[in-house]
């Protein structure tokens, strides 16, 4: 059959193809909606696909919403392929869009390629790594570590060991205290309890929060008293206290201080007293002022030839 389109038809984008990965089986049931307020539970906590975001927390979370409403004649299934694409986003959303058109059909589907895709065999390995290496923190309380492995099991739901081998790995994750603790609760050895025994008496151990086995640090008081102190370091403490308090001091005063005045400087007349300089003394009429210097300089030659410097020459 030939084809009568244009050029500038067939050169048009398609508009066809756009079908989504999921396939949502048909609802038959009459007013069915989805309300607002379920969607924006789910918009709330978006997974982003990020490294340490946790695809198994998210599906639960997930489940745990979409349970919260019921719709007549609608199955929950339907309910979850629906609302799953409005919980994603970033790099999650991608993936989504980038799964072949009608290549999930059940919501196991869509759990089994989400979860493989976010949740790498490598990843695995390294939660059964932790759980298999876990310790207990020196600065642990023995609730504490208990949910600290609770949660490493959680985020590997898959990590296939057996409670046999959960249990025996946390006793041996223990300190000292906290495994005699569960010896004297079993009255002996702890590994010598059926494992249910055992879980039973860890649960009820970890219920006591505040029951803790980290060593005691010692505070030193600010009042203790110094008598024990050698002479040098007292000495050395009083000198730091002066240097500061006079550091204190210096700031508390003010930034700037005016200068004290100067007091004008006095004339006094070396002659006779007067408050005028020895120049404008009337004392010194004529040649009064050069006889009275005379004079001086005559008794000085005379005291110092009395005392024998003959060679002295006014």
């Amino acid at each position: 059959m030939d084809d009568n389109r244009t050029m500038a038809q067939l050169l048009e984008a398609p508009t066809e193809g756009y079908e989504d990965a999921i396939v949502v089986p048909e609802i038959n049931a009459n007013n069915f909606e989805i309300k607002h307020g379920l969607l924006n539970l789910v918009q709330n906590k978006q997974f982003f696909g990020h490294d340490k975001e946790d695809p198994h927390a998210h599906i639960r979370y997930f489940n745990k919403i979409t349970s919260t409403m019921k719709f007549p004649n609608v199955p929950s299934t339907s309910v979850k392929l629906m609302l799953f694409p409005f919980s994603l986003e970033g790099a999650a959303r991608i993936w989504l869009d980038k799964e072949p058109p009608q290549s999930i059909l059940t919501w196991d589907d869509l759990v089994s390629k989400f979860i493989n895709k976010f949740f790498p065999p490598s990843k695995t390995t390294n939660l059964r790594n932790e759980i298999t290496r876990f310790q207990q923190r020196f600065d642990e309380s023995f609730y504490e570590a208990w949910d600290c492995f609770n949660d490493l099991l959680r985020a590997c739901p898959h990590h296939g060991f057996l409670e046999l081998h959960q249990l025996d790995t946390f006793y041996n994750a223990l300190n000292t205290n906290d495994q005699d603790s569960l010896n004297s609760a079993a009255g002996g050895n702890f590994l010598d309890k059926m494992p249910r025994e055992c879980l039973k008496i860890i649960e009820s151990k970890s219920k006591v929060r505040n029951s803790r086995s980290k060593p005691v640090v010692a505070k030193v008081s600010t009042s203790t008293s110094t008598s024990g102190i050698s002479p040098d370091v007292s000495e050395l403490k009083d000198m730091v206290k002066a240097l500061l308090l006079d550091k204190k001091n210096q700031s508390q005063a003010p930034a700037h201080q005016t200068p004290a005045p100067v007091k004008a400087v006095e004339q006094s007349c070396v002659t006779c007293g007067g408050g005028h300089s020895y120049q404008n003394c009337p004392a010194t009429d004529g040649n009064i002022y050069r006889d009275n210097i005379q004079e001086y300089v005559s008794q000085a030659a005379a005291v110092n030839y009395n005392q024998g410097n003959a060679s002295y020459r006014p």
